[in-house]
């Protein structure tokens, strides 16, 4: 697995495309496991802290349970107006909850106003990023990474 930071620089062409899909808007879906195993879909905000992809989540809700009990998700960018104009971006991999208190004050920190109470704060750890571009009006490019492996990309007409 791989930070966000090392996204971006095993990655430096593709990571600012993506960061710009999930920057764009404030509401992405979040998709997590619930206990038996089912998909459960979420809306949720994420933020750049220091090398790192986090989320945050009010005490208690489903899926910080869920990652928790079960750290493996994926996140989809908003799409936007839909005409993906800028791409269809898309990471997954494993959440990794934010406990050390130092790390918690610089996720606070970056926060435009403090957490009204309790609340769960997870880093993601990437495996997989994808983005997916129109180009020309008639054809897709796909570009994909993985940590320690090249960008990869793929044309779909």
């Amino acid at each position: 697995m791989a930070t966000w930071q090392d996204f971006e620089h095993e990655a430096p062409d593709l990571a600012p495309a993506v960061r710009a899909r999930f920057e764009a808007n404030r509401h992405h879906v979040l998709a997590t496991l619930r206990r038996g195993g089912a998909p459960r879909v979420s809306g949720t905000e994420v933020r750049f802290v220091g090398a790192d992809l986090t989320i945050g989540s009010m005490y208690g809700a489903v899926k910080a349970l869920d990652l928790r009990r079960d750290g493996r998700y994926a996140l989809h960018s908003n799409p936007g107006d839909g005409t993906m104009a800028e791409g269809d971006a898309k990471v997954s991999g494993v959440a990794v909850e934010i406990v050390d208190p130092s790390e918690l004050a610089a996720y606070e920190g970056d926060l435009p106003e403090p957490p009204g109470g309790e609340y769960h704060a997870f880093r993601l750890e990437l495996t997989e990023v994808v983005l997916t571009e129109v180009e020309g009006g008639d054809h897709l490019l796909i570009r994909s990474w993985r940590p320690g492996e090249p960008v990869k990309s793929v044309q779909r007409y």
